[in-house]
Formats: C-alpha cells, sequence, structure tokens
C-alpha cells in the first residue's frame, strides 16, 4: 500500500504476520542483496530490487554490514532463488524469517521503480498477515499516509553502538577470509553514526587502529583517545536531525585540527559542520553502478551508494571545495575544506556490495594524517 493509496498486489515471503511501513526505494544493484538488507543507511526504508533475481547466493555469517537488518522490506519481481554458492549456509527466505523482515514478490518491480524515479520515494506499508489474504485496507491506508517520511528524522540513535569498541578485523580475502591488522601505525576514532562493518575493516586494512564511539559521543569523549585522526560513517535519516548533536562535535573536533574524513551522512554533516546545508533528493542513489568524476585527478570512478540526501554545493564556504561530482544528476559527491585537514565522500569506497574503484580514498586519509603529523 502506497501512501496515495495505490495498492500493488503480490506473494509474501520472510516474516510472515509483520506489517512494514517506511519510504519506498530502489536500488539497481546486481549482487550483494545480503550486505544492502544490513546496511544500517537502509533504516526506515522498504526496498525495491530492480534485478529480478534475489536468493541466488544465499545468506551467510560474513556478507552482513550489521547484525541485523535494518532495512524494514523488501520487493522483488521473481519468487526466491534457489541458493547455488559454495559460501551459503541458509536460504534468504529463513534468514528474512529469523530477522522478522517480512518481503513481497509477483510485482511488476520496473512499473514501481518508474513511479519511484517520476515521482520520488513515497511512503509505503508492506503487510503479510499471519492469516493469509485478510488485510485491513482503510488501516493500511492511513497507516502509509500518517508515516512522518525521513525528512526531520534522527535514525543515526537507532543504529548506533550503544558503547565504544575496538576494531582490527581487515578485509575478506579468498581463500582465508578475514583477518587482523596487528602492527597498526595511527590511531583513528570512528563516530558510528550507523557504520558498516567493510568501512571499518578497509580502515583497519590501511594500517589503522581503530576505536568505535556511539553517534552520540562529545567531542571530550573522542578526543580522549588520543586520535590522530576521526572517521565520520555512514547512516541513514536526515543529517539536519542527526546534525543537531553531531555538528557542534565535528566543529570542536576540526578547532583541534584532527584529519577528519567522512562518509555518507558522514559527508553531509561534515558539509553541515562547515557552514553548508544538506537538502533531500527526489529519487535518491542507491546501487553500485553510479558513475562520479573525482575532480582533482579527472578520472571517473564507478561507486556504490545509498543515499536520499545531499550536501547543496552552493552553500559551501569559502573554505571548502567540491572534489567529487555525480555524473547522473550533478549533485555534491564529495569535498574538502582548505584550512583544515578534512574531506569526504558522498558514496561508499568499501565496495559492500559494489566495485573497488575508490579504494584509494582510504589511503589518502592514511596520507592526510601523517602529513597532519609532520606539520603539527
Amino acid at each position: 500500500m502506497l501512501g496515495d493509496g495505490s495498492v500493488l498486489w503480490g506473494r509474501g515471503f520472510g516474516a510472515r504476520g509483520v506489517t512494514a511501513v517506511g519510504e519506498v526505494c530502489f536500488n539497481t544493484g546486481m549482487t550483494g542483496y545480503q550486505e544492502t538488507l544490513t546496511d544500517p543507511s537502509y533504516a526506515g526504508q522498504i526496498i525495491t530490487f530492480t534485478f529480478p533475481h534475489i536468493g541466488n547466493v544465499g545468506a551467510n555469517l560474513e556478507d552482513i554490514e550489521a547484525t541485523t537488518p535494518a532495512a524494514r522490506g523488501l520487493v522483488v519481481k521473481q519468487d526466491l532463488t534457489e541458493p547455488s554458492n559454495y559460501r551459503a549456509t541458509r536460504h534468504l527466505d529463513d534468514w528474512l524469517k529469523s530477522h522478522g523482515v517480512p518481503g513481497i514478490c509477483g510485482l511488476d518491480t520496473r512499473a514501481l521503480t518508474a513511479r519511484i524515479r517520476d515521482g520520488g520515494a513515497p511512503n509505503g506499508v508492506l503487510c503479510f498477515p499471519a492469516d493469509p489474504g485478510r488485510f485491513d485496507l482503510a488501516a493500511l491506508r492511513a497507516q502509509a499516509a500518517g508515516w512522518p517520511g525521513l525528512e526531520g528524522m534522527d535514525l543515526a540513535r537507532e543504529v548506533s553502538c550503544r558503547q565504544s569498541y575496538h576494531w582490527d578485523e581487515t578485509e575478506w580475502a579468498w581463500p582465508a577470509g578475514f583477518g587482523r591488522q596487528a602492527a597498526p601505525k595511527h590511531r583513528v576514532v570512528a563516530v558510528d553514526y550507523g557504520a558498516k562493518r567493510n568501512i571499518l575493516r578497509c580502515l583497519a586494512s590501511a594500517g589503522l587502529d581503530v576505536t568505535v564511539v556511539p553517534a552520540t559521543a562529545t567531542a571530550e569523549e573522542i578526543l580522549r583517545h588520543r586520535p590522530d585522526g576521526v572517521f565520520l560513517s555512514n547512516g541513514p535519516g536526515d543529517p539536519a536531525a542527526t546534525g543537531e548533536y553531531a555538528v557542534p562535535v565535528i566543529q570542536e573536533i576540526l578547532e583541534r585540527r584532527v584529519p577528519v574524513f567522512g562518509i555518507c551522512l558522514g559527508h553531509q554533516l561534515l558539509g553541515r559542520a562547515l557552514g553548508a546545508s544538506t537538502y533531500k533528493l527526489d529519487r535518491g542513489h542507491r546501487g553500485a553502478n553510479q558513475p562520479v568524476k573525482d575532480l582533482t585527478t579527472g578520472k571517473v570512478e564507478i561507486t556504490s551508494q545509498n543515499h536520499g540526501f545531499a550536501v547543496d554545493e552552493k552553500t559551501l564556504p569559502a573554505t571548502a571545495v567540491v572534489t567529487h561530482v555525480s555524473l547522473f544528476d550533478g549533485s555534491n559527491e564529495g569535498l574538502a575544506a582548505t584550512d583544515r585537514p578534512a574531506f569526504s565522500v558522498q558514496y561508499h569506497p568499501e565496495a559492500s556490495p559494489g566495485p573497488t574503484d575508490s579504494h584509494y580514498l582510504f589511503q589518502r586519509f592514511v596520507e592526510l594524517i601523517e602529513a597532519n603529523k609532520k606539520g603539527g
């Protein structure tokens, strides 16, 4: 049920007896559905997968970005595919049931995607009742229409860790799997607004000793770890709402001239900390095939993205420059401060799922830390 009262019928799978309400968006990625469903940036959203065959690699305990799925539901074209992968430990349907996530298949996902593309992401309710075929359509219509939407919503608190912890796991490599960082060169504090595990792995793989702190951590709590750099993670919700408590903290860190690197929501929060404003995109960028131009090198990267808000580059101060731009719609994809050691990107360079074109950004963060140490 969409917010305008439209009803789309299909076959349910996953968790029965669940009614999920959220923003209905679409993701164009052909792989990585398990990483997508567990990406905390999808909190508050129902995901339409444009790729028709979902479930073909099953589910496992390694391809997750958080312990539990953040997405509220999923929409797919075909019945879930039977798993056919040596790493699969269970069927996707069984995995969804264990986490209480409902899904619906048999819809015309092309038509739904075109509708979102042309009219923006609508509110919606996905209902898979315990009693088959029994729906209170009037109640569902009211629930969909009454959901407030993501604007003004701070979801980072919901998906952030509750206490600080240390992270040393490195990226997955065949056939050994995940490794450990035993000889880090620099200390970094990662502020968890909804951090993906593979981002933390990339930081560790770059030679960083990572301490993760909650989204609500104060500047004092961050700086007492004596970090060589501070990382601002991805996350869900409206950056203006999260920024009410996050921006003053980031501004104090910037004043101390501690190197800062932000991704996704962290990029938007850095932009706001520098004085820029943010706005909600009509459609958002969600997929693993998004072209972005790095203005500092002239190279084009194919990137993995998941965001519904963007930095308004027209409001950036003179002490900040645009470093990356979307080749889809021209929206801002990166910025850097000119008077402080700080930069950020809108997309997900850790590539989980997605291409690895942008892995260099983690090394750029390390180089910024090392340059700051030499200068200080």
